[in-house]
């Protein structure tokens, strides 16, 4: 009784070290799943609040100025190379396939990079996509507080070998912030949705949506 007491404590020893090796390999899938992935699967965090910033003619806009209308949020910068052209391209496209039946929503891109995208650096970089796109800046005292309630990171990394200093990029988090007419969070979406799929998600919520009598 005492030997098979021992082999058993044995085989236990043997399976800790197994089960650790699990569990240090289950936190490591999710690690490597991302920020981005793991705020879209959450529902628990309340994303989003108000917000004071500057549009491409200057004036002040607040989200009170979109009420009852749904907003599409994008936080990106007009020097961006790649994903921040790609998703304004296809917040455009999904638009114009929704036609009239997303009249009520606004697409707004919020600068991360305030220094250098001025309001009229905007204005030039979302008339490249659409008319319909509202560029938004501020100064980063009022920015900052913006990207805090919607849980965006961003950091300026320095410019490449052999390229100018101000030609720096923006390391930031990138997600769309589908915002109802009281600017409250119906949805967050990764920036790499097909075309397709982000119609039919707008569509969707534009169709169920309460409109004033």
């Amino acid at each position: 009784m005492a030997r098979r007491r021992r082999r058993g404590a044995s085989s236990a020893g043997r399976a800790r070290p197994a089960l650790l090796l699990g569990a240090a390999v289950a936190v490591a899938m999710l690690a490597a799943l991302g920020a981005r992935d793991l705020i879209v699967r959450s529902t628990a965090p309340v994303l989003g609040g108000p917000y004071s910033l500057t549009d491409a003619a200057g004036h002040r806009v607040t989200q009170a100025d979109f009420r009852g209308r749904e907003t599409l949020i994008y936080f990106g910068y007009t020097h961006c190379a790649d994903v921040c052209p790609l998703t304004l391209a296809n917040i455009a496209a999904a638009l114009d396939r929704l036609g009239p039946r997303g009249r009520d929503i606004v697409p707004l891109f919020i600068s991360v990079d305030p220094a250098r995208d001025t309001p009229s650096a905007i204005a030039a970089y979302t008339a490249r996509f659409s008319p319909r796109i509202v560029g938004l800046t501020a100064p980063m005292a009022r920015l900052q507080p913006v990207l805090a309630e919607f849980r965006v990171t961003a950091r300026a990394e320095p410019a490449a070998p052999g390229m100018a200093a101000d030609m720096y990029p923006v390391d930031h988090s990138a997600l769309l912030y589908l915002m109802d007419g009281d600017n409250r969070l119906l949805r967050v979406m990764a920036v790499d949705t097909d075309v397709a799929t982000l119609t039919r998600t707008l569509g969707r919520t534009v169709d169920h949506a309460p409109r004033p009598g």
